[in-house]
């Protein structure tokens, strides 16, 4: 734990700008450089150009920092690599080797800087190099040096070590799931930046549980997780002492032994026992209250039943969520569960998207609109992705390309790549295909086909949990339904067979515990404190 005293630099700070982006799924196939340059690989200026511009493909984050930073005063930006891919497997560790050598490059070249801003997911690791982001930071500060400021945002599914707090001066996570506050957490960023310039001090406490709770149940709407992350925000609004507060879910499914819950808390004025006050009473909670991490999955034979019933109008719509096969946590968007148990049901009124199939997508293209055809899905099968077939018609085709609309990426471009919209003869069930791993968590993703949702008995989406705050308006929560069926991203822990968890961790060992670190003892934080 260091604690660092930095000066303001003059009246326009030179800022580094720099950041991964990659949710690493250990049970999906490798990253790629394509899988970055399909999404975002940005370098230098562009980069300013892009933050300032009405809409971009960049993480929202990178946005948000230059509109606070503009806002606060004047700064120079140093932009030098935005990378980011979508959820997949651990980056090829050439291509993290690169990704890592040209920002080395571009700090080394933008140098003297008075800040750097790292905006990465924090769930990243390379096939060989399970801290990737640690890297990545310690890289950053050995090229900056001990006394220049280094701010940090990470995605609440981020996994943290504590080689990578060290390595920062303030951390900041996002406390909205689905995620609505990427902005707003860039600017916390930029303020806790322009402090650190203004010459305060901070420590930082860090802590991690022995718990990997369900994606499902890390909501911040309501249940144990939101709790938790109110009483991160009710420290920061209570206690002038606090800087930054937060409780990060982890991503379990990268498999590594930095995996599970934990708890960031940076103080003012250099106070360590005061982050370490707030962190252990956060993490006592959160511990104490570990049980609470349960969710009911509907089974696939019940979801069928809803379908029906909404489609002969016996209940209103409904939307059921492939959890398991989420493109947003490493998932393909191509199991067929759901698809061909509705489709031999013929529930009326479905629409499912996005479907993941770069074939049939091109089959759909080079047929053109309202061509009739054997619609085979996964011709080329894996592990969970079986091949399904129905005759379809083409109803519309699209490049694929949007602007989000409403909750995760409104205002934010997106990219389907070739797609079309298939109706199934027979059941009359619509499907969006798409050619590039999307998980389906904004209305104008069917929209841009024609579709109007508000006519849809049921709707599938292939995603976890943002697209709550993207169809919110037509569903709501009591006619959301989380389906448990196969694949990379099943809320189902037990299913996989992990290799590089901390083992015993909660829930898959409920015999689990975790002992508190040996400075707790003279924390003076007295049991389920906030």
């Amino acid at each position: 734990m260091s604690v660092t005293t930095h000066a303001q630099a003059g009246p326009a700070p030179r800022i580094a700008i720099l950041g991964l982006h990659l949710e690493a799924n250990a049970f999906a196939p490798p990253t790629t450089r394509e899988d970055f340059a399909r999404l975002c690989l940005e370098r230098g200026e562009r980069i300013s150009a892009l933050a300032r511009a009405a809409t971009s493909h960049l993480p929202l984050e990178v946005p948000g920092f230059y509109r606070r930073m503009d806002a606060t005063g004047p700064w120079i930006p140093a932009p030098v690599l935005i990378a980011a891919a979508p959820p997949g497997g651990p980056i090829e560790q050439a291509v993290f080797l690169d990704l890592l050598d040209e920002m080395r490059r571009g700090l080394a070249a933008a140098l003297p800087l008075e800040g750097v801003y790292i905006a990465s997911h924090g769930a990243s690791s390379a096939t060989g190099d399970e801290d990737s982001d640690g890297t990545l930071a310690a890289m950053v500060r050995r090229i900056v040096g001990p006394a220049v400021p280094v701010v940090c945002t990470h995605d609440l599914h981020c996994n943290v070590s504590g080689r990578m707090i060290a390595a920062l001066d303030a951390f900041v996570a996002y406390r909205t799931n689905p995620h609505v506050d990427q902005a707003a957490r860039a600017a916390e960023a930029a303020d806790l930046l322009r402090a650190l310039l203004a010459g305060e001090r901070f420590a930082t406490a860090f802590l991690r549980l022995p718990l990997a709770p369900p994606t499902v149940t890390l909501l911040t709407g309501e249940g144990p997780y939101a709790d938790l992350v109110r009483d991160a925000e009710a420290l920061m609004r209570d206690d002038p002492g606090i800087a930054s507060a937060s409780v990060t879910g982890g991503f379990v499914y990268s498999d590594l032994p930095k995996c599970g819950m934990a708890v960031t808390v940076t103080a003012r004025g250099g106070d360590l026992a005061r982050a370490r006050r707030a962190a252990l009473a956060l993490a006592r909670r959160a511990w104490a209250e570990r049980g609470r991490h349960t969710r009911r999955l509907l089974p696939l034979a019940e979801a069928v039943g809803i379908a029906l019933a909404a489609g002969r109008g016996e209940q209103p719509p409904a939307l059921l969520a492939d959890s398991g096969d989420n493109p947003g946590g490493g998932g393909r968007g191509n199991t067929a569960w759901l698809l061909s148990a509705l489709h031999e049901a013929r529930a009326p009124g479905v629409v499912l998207g996005v479907f993941v199939d770069p074939a049939l997508a091109a089959e759909a293209h080079g047929l053109g609109e309202g061509a009739r055809f054997a619609a085979v899905f996964n011709r080329v099968e894996s592990q969970f992705s079986r091949r399904f077939a129905a005759p379809a018609r083409v109803l519309r085709l699209s490049d694929g390309k949007g602007v989000g609309r409403r909750g995760t990426v409104a205002g934010r471009a997106f990219d389907l790549g070739p797609s079309a919209l298939l109706e199934l003869a027979e059941s009359g069930l619509r499907v969006v295909v798409g050619s590039l791993r999307r998980q389906c968590l904004d209305p104008r993703m069917l929209e841009m086909f024609g579709i109007g949702i508000p006519e849809a008995r049921t709707v599938v989406v292939k995603s976890r949990g943002h697209f709550r705050a993207g169809f919110d308006e037509f569903f709501p929560d009591e006619r959301i339904f989380e389906v448990d069926a196969p694949g990379l991203t099943s809320p189902v822990l037990a299913r996989f067979p992990w290799r590089r968890l901390p083992r015993p961790l909660w829930p898959l060992d409920p015999e689990a515990a975790w002992r508190e670190p040996e400075w707790a003892a003279s924390s003076q934080a007295p049991a389920g404190a906030i």
